[in-house]
């Protein structure tokens, strides 16, 4: 894929910013704006990697890779790369692990207008330090992403839904692997993923009822909290058993960052963009 006209448009020495579908938080307002490329590039189902621009939306990569039994460990909405940008995982991180882990290789446009590649094509692809895991998350203030590969990974042949009164932490213990483990204080839901009669026998082995779906999640808040101080959690609220997530409908309360931590971050901004032109005013530890 060629990235030549996206990172001339980046180029520049004014403040710049990338849009995508404005799923997660968009552009910022009042500054140039500028898109990544779209597009699947390539699929190797035998490798389990896909190659795609950063602006392909992720239900373009869901269907593409249906056809092939596959499928991607990122929540399904919006762009590739605002998904990637923002690094939130959806409500089956528990069993897909968090959404840093499906980057394998990006090539990204650097404040400088350079395009950079970072990481490899393959899963066991590089030693020293993994810049891509700090790309993800970073939400555009290190580099605009152009094109990315991705670990794919087998489309379970079925799944279902269930609940339960009994305690989300014990119930979570009890199975294997569950896809997510979701509680509201009083009910507790359970995603199972696989062949249908394994999924039958493991929810009835402890008494799991099926349900429609998960529950509604609150949007008012994306707390984190250690996973085993659930049970102190007050309000309204969904937590993600076993990852510490909690959808609350009251904001996050702001979690102290220590001098060193912010000095920290500032000089890995400046490495990275020292004019701050990349998303000005987008701050990675907003309510820290």
């Amino acid at each position: 894929m060629d990235l030549t006209a996206f990172a001339d448009e980046v180029a520049g020495t004014d403040p710049v910013t990338i849009a995508g579908m404005a799923t997660r938080g968009g552009a910022v307002s009042g500054v140039r704006a500028v898109s990544a490329p779209s597009g699947i590039e390539w699929i190797e189902p035998d490798e389990m990697t896909l190659c795609c621009g950063a602006a392909t939306p992720v239900d373009e990569i869901d269907a593409t890779l249906a056809e092939h039994g596959q499928e991607i460990a990122v929540p399904p909405s919006g762009t590739i790369g605002g998904a990637l940008a923002v690094g939130r995982s959806g409500i089956r991180r528990l069993g897909y692990g968090p959404v840093r882990d499906v980057l394998l290789q990006v090539r990204y446009v650097s404040a400088a207008g350079d395009v950079v590649t970072a990481g490899g094509p393959t899963v066991k692809n590089v030693t020293g330090f993994d810049l891509c895991r700090l790309l993800v998350g970073s939400r555009g203030t290190l580099g605009f992403l152009g094109e990315v590969i991705l670990r794919t990974k087998p489309r379970p042949r079925s799944e279902q839904w269930f609940v339960t009164p009994d305690d989300p932490i014990d119930t979570a213990a009890r199975l294997y692997r569950p896809a997510s483990v979701l509680w509201d204080g009083s009910s507790t839901w359970v995603l199972l993923e696989g062949h249908g009669r394994d999924i039958a026998t493991a929810a009835g082995v402890i008494g799991l009822q099926p349900a429609a779906g998960p529950p509604p999640l609150p949007d008012g808040g994306r707390w984190s909290v250690p996973p085993s101080s659930i049970r102190e959690l007050t309000g309204t609220f969904v937590v993600e058993v076993g990852v510490g997530v909690v959808h609350h409908t009251e904001p996050a309360p702001r979690r102290h960052v220590d001098d060193a931590g912010r000095e920290l971050h500032r000089r890995i901004k400046h490495n990275f963009d020292p004019q701050g032109r990349l998303n000005p005013g987008v701050d990675v530890l907003d309510g820290c």
